[in-house]
């Protein structure tokens, strides 16, 4: 299992939660983001508009969004 990065860039951030079905919402003092699911619902996602997103935040992020780890970090290095 690889580690979440001690921050990572913005843009990436961006990229893989695009590339997981996250469409962009609103982009203000904080990022929101949302993705339609199958079942009809709606997943939303709250993140801070920061240069880079610190390790605890990107862990936060993925349990608030219902991402594992592994499809996180595996959306992160397609991002590259």
């Amino acid at each position: 299992m690889g580690k979440f990065p001690v921050a990572a860039p913005l843009d990436r951030v961006i990229a893989a939660l695009s590339a997981l079905g996250f469409r962009l919402v609103r982009e203000r003092e904080h990022i929101a983001m949302a993705r339609d699911n199958p079942d009809g619902t709606t997943t939303p996602l709250t993140r801070p508009n920061h240069r880079s997103i610190k390790g605890s935040t990107l862990r936060r992020i993925c349990t608030q969004a219902e991402i594992s780890r592994e499809e996180f970090l595996a959306a992160v290095e397609g991002a590259r």
